[in-house]
């Protein structure tokens, strides 16, 4: 199995320039590329992350590579807290101009025995850890007439997902239908919104539930024989978040090597 991406396009330099975007669980994986790759395009990065000692180290790593990011810690599926999230970003860089809701959770127990807690807990954190921050934002983009979402579904938004229960598949198919209603009610408003939908993408939280020789077994029935590297979404997003992409909304983009065809 292949495991690393080709060599990744420079960002456009200056693209975003002026421009704040809040990433959402940008502490590892998918999030953490999106932060890195927005802020190497001119943007001023919020790094939120549950985990504090990861969004700061995110944050470090941005301004450490010349760019400008902030860490602001805390559960997106907490309304109070993602009032304080946008609110502080504002207080820091002013109005909010991109979002992208990349926090998720995963977990594999069977409807049969799956508790209820666990049920609402992956619920909370991928649905409506989208439907909050996205709320949050929508005056701010308002008042300046342009605004990007790109919310985080999956392949399993599409079908059924490879690693998780039925609770993942259930959120990111509705993130797909959040993604959707948004983008026809915010359109007047200069205001896109996108999904993408990655499959099996090397992260922490894919190695985390495949051994290695699972994994090449998956990837070894996709058309690219390997696992798709964080940047390579985060390139896919930072597209999405700029004027290139201004007449794109209510899409949903598959990134899976072609394991999933629709």
């Amino acid at each position: 199995m292949t495991s690393s991406a080709p060599n990744m396009p420079e960002a456009i330099p200056n693209e975003l320039t002026g421009r704040v975007a809040i990433v959402t669980g940008a502490g590892r994986g998918m999030g953490r590329a999106v932060a890195v790759r927005l802020a190497k395009a001119g943007a001023n990065v919020v790094v939120n992350d549950l985990e504090p000692s990861a969004a700061a180290e995110t944050a470090e790593s941005v301004i450490s590579d010349g760019g400008n990011a902030i860490a602001i810690a805390g559960d997106i599926s907490d309304s109070t807290f993602v009032d304080r999230l946008v609110s502080s970003a504002a207080e820091e860089y002013g109005d909010i101009n991109i979002l992208v809701n990349a926090a998720g959770i995963l977990r594999r127990t069977a409807v049969f025995d799956m508790p209820e807690a666990e049920w609402d807990l992956v619920i909370n954190v991928n649905l409506k850890g989208t439907f909050l921050p996205s709320k949050a934002v929508l005056a701010s983009m308002r008042r300046s007439g342009w605004g990007r979402i790109v919310n985080f579904s999956s392949t399993a938004g599409r079908t059924t997902s490879t690693l998780g229960g039925a609770h993942y598949t259930a959120s990111k198919h509705a993130v797909l239908g959040l993604t959707k209603h948004m983008a026809m009610e915010e359109a007047s408003h200069g205001i896109t919104v996108n999904a993408v939908c990655p499959g099996l993408i090397n992260t922490e939280m894919a190695r985390d539930e495949l051994s290695d020789e699972r994994l090449k077994q998956y990837t070894d029935g996709f058309p690219i024989h390997r696992l798709g590297e964080p940047p390579e979404a985060a390139e896919l997003v930072a597209f999405l978040a700029s004027d290139r992409a201004a007449y794109i909304t209510g899409q949903g983009f598959d990134i899976s090597g072609g394991d999933l065809m629709v």
